[in-house]
């Protein structure tokens, strides 16, 4: 998933997530997309429109409001109407599958950077004649989770080479930029240039509101475990919250974040909700799909 970073305004993958938003108020299309995320892809990205708003309906989102969020999601080119068997259904574009699969190794990974592990830049160059493709270039990469080290400069963890180079090329943005790998030798307190290069204060704020609303999910169904379609319609909700920030924190190094990171807590809570939840929620879509 995907789903799917950069600034507050700018979470998750291009066009497959939008809005800061405060944690549990996601909008129907953010929710659609965590649902095709998660339960479309082993039959090819597709979902019947009546399983779609049986499942939004367990969301609490009324029908009006899932074909509406379709629609909006029909005009970015992230779903495609289409049929199977005489049902009305529609199926994710060729793109939103490609993010989507970037997403999952984002997403879903535990792992942080390390020091040894090196720095990716990207350096690009757009002549002013195409400047809409620096603007898309600059977005892209902000999305992804890259810094900014200087005018045209682009830092990441090293570990998003793979996930920048297929972004590039399926953009036709490849010619204008090269990635470079690399080691900070000197000079400077590195730990404090990280503070400058990404906005560390925003991800406590963003941890702290993923904290907030779903350390009480866990509290819950640790004393009172309840049935499969709540385990659906929390995880769901979990996984719209969480998706967001590992695009605006791309694993930075543990050494250089403040001691007791916070956004190390809210991964072990996301991970261990998804433990508890994911069986039991998939089992209900499973159900709901086969009626």
């Amino acid at each position: 998933m995907t789903a799917v970073s950069q600034t507050a305004s700018q979470p998750g993958p291009a066009g497959l997530a939008d809005g800061a938003g405060v944690p549990r108020a996601a909008q129907p299309r953010q929710l659609i997309v965590t649902v095709y995320g998660l339960y479309s892809r082993a039959d090819g990205g597709w979902m019947s429109v009546a399983s779609l708003i049986s499942l939004l309906a367990d969301l609490g989102v009324d029908e009006p409001a899932v074909r509406s969020s379709i629609s909006r999601l029909k005009r970015r080119g992230i779903l495609h109407a289409s049929r199977r068997g005489g049902a009305a259904g529609y199926e994710l574009s060729d793109e939103a599958l490609a993010i989507l699969r970037e997403g999952d190794q984002r997403i879903f990974r535990r792992e942080r950077a390390t020091l040894a592990d090196g720095w990716l830049l990207a350096v690009f160059s757009v002549p002013e004649a195409e400047r809409q493709k620096r603007h898309v270039l600059r977005s892209r990469l902000a999305r992804l989770g890259y810094g900014t080290a200087a005018p045209g400069v682009w830092i990441a963890p090293a570990h998003l080479h793979d996930a920048t180079a297929e972004m590039l090329r399926r953009l036709g943005l490849d010619s204008y930029a090269d990635l470079f790998r690399a080691d900070h030798l000197s000079f400077g307190d590195l730990a404090g240039k990280v503070h400058q290069w990404w906005d560390l204060d925003q991800l406590e704020r963003l941890y702290g509101q993923f904290l907030d609303a779903n350390g009480q999910v866990l509290r819950q169904w640790r004393s009172h475990p309840a049935d499969e379609r709540e385990a659906f319609a929390d995880y769901v909700r979990v996984l719209t919250d969480w998706r967001r920030l590992p695009y605006l924190d791309p694993g930075l190094p543990a050494a250089l974040l403040p001691a007791d990171w916070i956004g190390v807590r809210a991964a072990d809570l996301f991970f261990t909700l998804q433990a508890q939840l994911e069986e039991a929620a998939r089992a209900h879509v499973s159900h709901v799909i086969s009626v």
